[in-house]
């Protein structure tokens, strides 16, 4: 079922968001080889070093694009997510730039606390799930479909070692 902005949407983009709701999953072809990447985001993570955070996310993302046959992005971690009456920003995509930048914050806005690891990530894979529309799908444009998260969603339990059980909650792959 159609997010409530589909009907806004001119029919070009309804064909591109029913394209995306279509995709629900990203495969990864070495998924266990970026695990040690995800694993130092974390480390960097929970020692509170920006700059640190900063290159782990880039050598994921890197690593990320390159299995996937797409041209890289550029990652900043900055500080302290923006807010305003909307709420907080916790990362943004810009591909109007080459090559496109992936701007993701480590620190919440209110009490300026380090963001949790498995948060922190889902917010890079969902930054990057917005340049793979473009470069892996080749959508005209990248909404948030049902697929868009179940892709985002994917890709997380690949980097996590996880998968979804039929049943309900995620479990180790591998067992």
């Amino acid at each position: 079922m159609p997010f409530s902005y589909y009907q806004r949407l001119t029919p070009r983009q309804q064909r591109t968001y029913r394209a995306s709701d279509a995709v629900a999953a990203v495969p990864i072809p070495a998924a266990a080889e970026l695990r040690p990447l995800a694993a130092a985001l974390e480390a960097s993570l929970r020692e509170d070093r920006r700059l640190e955070v900063e290159r782990a996310s880039r050598a994921l993302a890197g690593e990320l694009c390159r299995q996937l046959c797409v041209p890289p992005v550029r990652v900043r971690v900055l500080a302290a997510r923006p807010s305003s009456s909307y709420g907080e920003l916790h990362g943004l995509y810009d591909p109007e730039i080459p090559p496109p930048l992936v701007t993701l914050w480590m620190r919440t806005a209110a009490k300026r606390r380090v963001v949790a690891y498995k948060s922190f990530l889902r917010t890079l894979v969902h930054e990057l799930l917005h340049h793979l529309d473009y470069e892996l799908f080749r959508f005209d444009e990248s909404f948030h479909t049902e697929g868009f998260f179940q892709r985002e969603s994917s890709i997380a339990r690949q980097l996590l070692g996880t998968e979804q059980s039929p049943a309900g909650p995620e479990r180790p792959s591998g067992r």
